[in-house]
């Protein structure tokens, strides 16, 4: 299991593991099921997704939903303001554009940026 202080940015969500549970996983990746169904089997703290631009019948952002039915705090980064399939972006110029319940409970903000969003949680979980 990943410590709680944990960040992972990769390109794309299928590079995380078992071991990455409870890390920050910030990802390159569309916030669609299938990139969701790679986040629940590895189970996060929070997974961050790119939009994709909402997709048709909003496939971009069912990532959220999907992680919210089983109990995984889940985010999306505009994808006017990272690269796809770019986790270094992500991170770096990432903003938020929705979260779901889970990671709204820890306290995140849509709007915020994936940085500002990530230094939150490694401060706020410490200890």
């Amino acid at each position: 299991m990943a410590t709680p202080h944990c960040i992972r940015v990769v390109d794309s969500i299928t590079e995380l593991n078992g071991q990455d549970a409870g890390c920050i996983a910030v990802s390159g990746s569309h916030g669609g099921l299938s990139s969701a169904r790679y986040a629940q089997a590895a189970r996060p703290l929070l997974s961050v997704f790119n939009d994709a631009g909402g997709g048709l019948a909003g496939a971009g952002l069912a990532a959220l939903g999907y992680l919210q039915s089983h109990s995984l705090a889940a985010g999306t980064v505009a994808h006017s303001s990272a690269k796809i399939g770019d986790g270094h972006s992500t991170l770096a110029t990432g903003k938020i554009s929705g979260l779901n319940a889970c990671a709204l409970a820890l306290g995140l903000q849509e709007h915020w940026s994936c940085q500002q969003a990530v230094d939150f949680l490694l401060t706020t979980r410490k200890g």
